[in-house]
């Protein structure tokens, strides 16, 4: 069996950050060396994993979700992960792509709470190409009874929406005396 395709999720506006006094879009931020969405790139190319960008404007995450999943239409599943999450690590994205080899939905649970990446086994296909809306694939996760896969990836719960966000992450990415 093929390994999942983890689809990278860029279509947002990034409003919030640009409230919040962001003078660029959120993905296009300097966060250490390089730009948020290419340290979120750099993890799923770590990863080993096949991806897919999804940058076309959508109305909402669920949109996104189904235009992503269409345009992968052989995946054997998908890893959904939003752009704006760039601290996350390859072997969390192996992680969650081993784990459905057993379930059809998996979830990370950092520090007790839910995080990205999503895995969705390719027996979530149909609910995913047919999602619409601001809601994401929340629906496709509890018709499918999803698993908590608990990991140590701060990066799974660290999105940047807002400049304090992004001054967040940058301490978090700063090596520690």
């Amino acid at each position: 069996m093929h390994a999942p395709v983890v689809l990278v999720l860029a279509s947002g506006r990034g409003e919030r950050f640009r409230a919040s006094g962001g003078d660029t879009h959120k993905l296009q931020a300097r966060l250490g060396d390089k730009t948020v969405l290419q340290h979120t790139l750099d993890a799923v190319q770590a990863s080993g994993l096949a991806w897919h960008l999804e940058q076309a404007p959508h109305p909402g995450m669920g949109d996104s979700i189904a235009a992503a999943a269409r345009a992968t239409p052989d995946a054997s599943g998908w890893l959904v992960l939003p752009a704006d999450l760039p601290l996350v690590r390859g072997d969390t994205l192996r992680a969650v792509a081993d784990a459905l080899a057993q379930h059809a939905v998996v979830v990370p649970l950092v520090q007790g709470r839910r995080g990205h990446p999503v895995g969705f086994s390719a027996a979530c296909g149909p609910a995913l190409r047919a999602l619409d809306g601001a809601q994401g694939a929340a629906s496709v996760v509890r018709a499918f009874h999803a698993v908590e896969l608990p990991l140590d990836d701060i990066g799974c719960i660290t999105d940047i929406d807002t400049l304090a966000d992004l001054r967040a992450a940058q301490t978090l990415l700063e090596p520690r005396p």
